[in-house]
């Protein structure tokens, strides 16, 4: 039985990870930094200038920023953070934008009025925006997660400087290191479900219906209608198509709002679309649509602790080797065939690697679902792979470690080689 603190842990994990956001969380994360910069500026800026790490630019150079009449980039979500953001709304800063800072944004970026330079730092996910006025300045830091401002000054005065916690992960949210296979998989089956249903009420609301619009929508190759059409008409190719159609749309600009998992919107929309299609095709009950997703949505959480919020190793590995643990939870799978499931996802696919954010994502989406599905099926015919073969490890917590690490330390180099080339003329 989980203790009642740990309880109480798991709900605000939950509560801390899947966190609503409009287009990919890099550049909405430069967005409400640079909403909130002009906020504490109070008035527009002369010019702006925004620092970001190897990974926010890795994440922020290829994606269309929503509300922005197709603009790309760094610069198109800081312009238009400080001429439409709302820094109240964070990650939905720019949900409402009207044609006057559209058109404004598109000339601004033809300028020198926001200037992108590479921040020195050991952190992933970080970068600093400062609004300049006359002989006015603020800045805003955010560091570890999208939404998390560490800093805020104003002509260098301290306004907001959050002291960091190393009892905490990431310095300010509870410690994921409580997290285990076997507690997920206990919590999935006894919480109650009047505790996680407004969250996860939002999460099948958003989720399925941006995944409705790209199938809907002309979306970067059209690869969910592409997989619905090539493929036999499967729960397997729906589940496939709808996630990765989902990944494309908001990979291409859409508006629609999702509910992201790990500051992922490709990891939240991943670890819950094939478990509502499941679900929905196989007549489940809203009872285990509900606590598939509780325990989907955990062990991409669990997996994501040891990698970090960004990395070379693609978040949709963790999000889809997830899913494909869920729905053998849902299929009546013993807690021995989920790790079956997640043993032999990643012992097939721990090595794609994450070449930033952009359309091709939801390839990796599909790939990633089609590998978790086949491993599902090996699992539930008690097949695994043998454990100290490659990175597989004697038990399944040492295994998700292993590939943390190898996500964490062992990529640091190939991701500064994947920005290298990323930048190149």
């Amino acid at each position: 039985m989980i203790k009642d603190s740990m309880y109480k842990d798991y709900l605000k994990i939950l509560e801390e990870e899947l966190v609503p956001a409009m287009g990919c969380t890099e550049p909405i994360a430069i967005a409400y930094a640079s909403a909130k910069a002009r906020e504490v500026l109070g008035e527009m800026p002369e010019k702006i200038e925004v620092f970001c790490s190897g990974n926010i630019i890795k994440n922020a150079k290829c994606v269309t920023v929503p509300n922005t009449g197709n603009l790309i980039g760094i610069k198109a979500s800081a312009i238009i953070g400080v001429l439409a953001g709302k820094a109240d709304r964070e990650l939905e800063v720019i949900n409402e934008v009207d044609e006057e800072s559209i058109e404004k944004a598109k000339k601004l970026v033809e300028g020198d009025y926001c200037r992108v330079k590479v921040l020195d730092t050991e952190i992933q996910l970080h970068l600093i925006v400062k609004a300049f006025s006359g002989n006015s300045i603020s800045e805003v830091e955010i560091k570890y997660a999208h939404n998390n401002i560490s800093r805020i000054t104003k002509d260098g005065k301290d306004l907001v400087n959050v002291v960091e916690d190393k009892d905490k992960y990431l310095g300010v949210f509870v410690d994921r290191r409580i997290l285990s296979v076997e507690k997920i998989y206990e919590f999935a089956n006894t919480v109650d479900l009047e505790d996680v249903k407004e969250l996860l009420d939002k999460q099948i609301e958003y989720n399925i219906s941006i995944a409705e619009e790209g199938l809907k929508g002309a979306y970067g190759i059209g690869i969910g209608k592409v997989i619905l059409e090539s493929y036999p008409n499967t729960i397997e190719t729906k589940l496939k198509a709808y996630a990765a159609a989902a990944s494309e749309a908001r990979m291409s600009g859409s508006s629609l709002p999702v509910m992201t998992n790990s500051g992922s919107g490709n990891q939240g929309m991943t670890s819950s679309i094939p478990v509502i299609v499941y679900c929905k095709e196989n007549g489940l009950t809203e009872e285990q649509l509900y606590r598939g997703l509780v325990f989907a949505n955990l062990m991409t959480i669990h997996q994501k602790t040891g990698i970090g919020r960004l990395s070379a190793f693609c978040g949709a590995v963790s999000a889809g080797c997830a899913s494909g643990a869920a729905i053998t939870y849902l299929k009546g799978g013993s807690l021995e065939q989920i790790n079956k499931t997640v043993t032999n996802t990643l012992a097939n696919i721990s090595g794609i690697v994450c070449d930033g954010a952009k359309a091709s994502c939801a390839a990796k989406i599909a790939t990633s679902l089609d590998a978790a599905m086949m491993s599902h099926y090996l699992a539930m015919a008690n097949q695994a792979y043998n454990p100290l073969t490659g990175i597989l490890k004697e038990d399944i917590e040492k295994t998700i470690g292993a590939v943390g690490r190898l996500g964490k330390e062992g990529m640091r180099d190939t991701d500064r080689e994947i920005l290298e080339i990323m930048l190149e003329d």
